[in-house]
This record gives C-alpha cells, structure tokens and sequence, in this order.
C-alpha cells in the first residue's frame, strides 16, 4: 500500500478545496474590482462638458473643456483648475 501513495502523488493532495478557496476569492474580491475598474473607465470616456463632478481629493466642479488626458474644471467664480481625467471620482446626476 505505501508504494502505491508514493507512485501517485496527485491523489495524496487534495485540490477541490483550494479550487473552491480561489472560486470564492474570485467572485470577492477579483470580480467586483474588475467591474469597478471596468465602470470607473467608462464614466471617464464619457465626461462631457457641463457635467458636474467630484474628484478623488473631494473637490466639486462643472467641467468646462474635455481633452485628451485631462479637463478643466471651474471650482468657483473665475477659478478653473487642469486635472487628469484619472482624478474624477464621481459624476453628480
């Protein structure tokens, strides 16, 4: 008997568990980032001007130009700020 449990490892070790600990790890953790990533990238490719937003750091705004990587935003009467569209948290509705 012990020559035949050397001869074959694979069925020394089970892998079902660890199989259902990476299932459980991916629909927790992996999953939800990924559609949060995938949404968060999306809402970036659609900012358009007027639209109000919130930054990373908590700073509200109306975005008054779109370019490539970056907008500019008005703060407040005469202040507009240049920020990387990465910078965008949020879009207020």
């Amino acid at each position: 008997m012990g020559t035949e449990q050397a001869a074959n490892p694979l069925l020394a070790t089970p892998i079902i568990p660890y199989l259902v600990i990476f299932a459980i790890f991916y629909f927790l953790l992996i999953k939800p980032q990924k559609d949060k990533q995938q949404q968060q990238k999306k809402m970036i490719e659609e900012l358009k001007r007027n639209d109000k937003v919130v930054t990373a750091g908590g700073i509200h705004g109306v975005i008054t130009h779109v370019k490539d990587k970056t907008v500019m935003m008005k703060i407040a009467e005469n202040v507009k700020i240049e920020m990387d569209k990465e910078a965008i948290s949020a879009v207020v509705k």
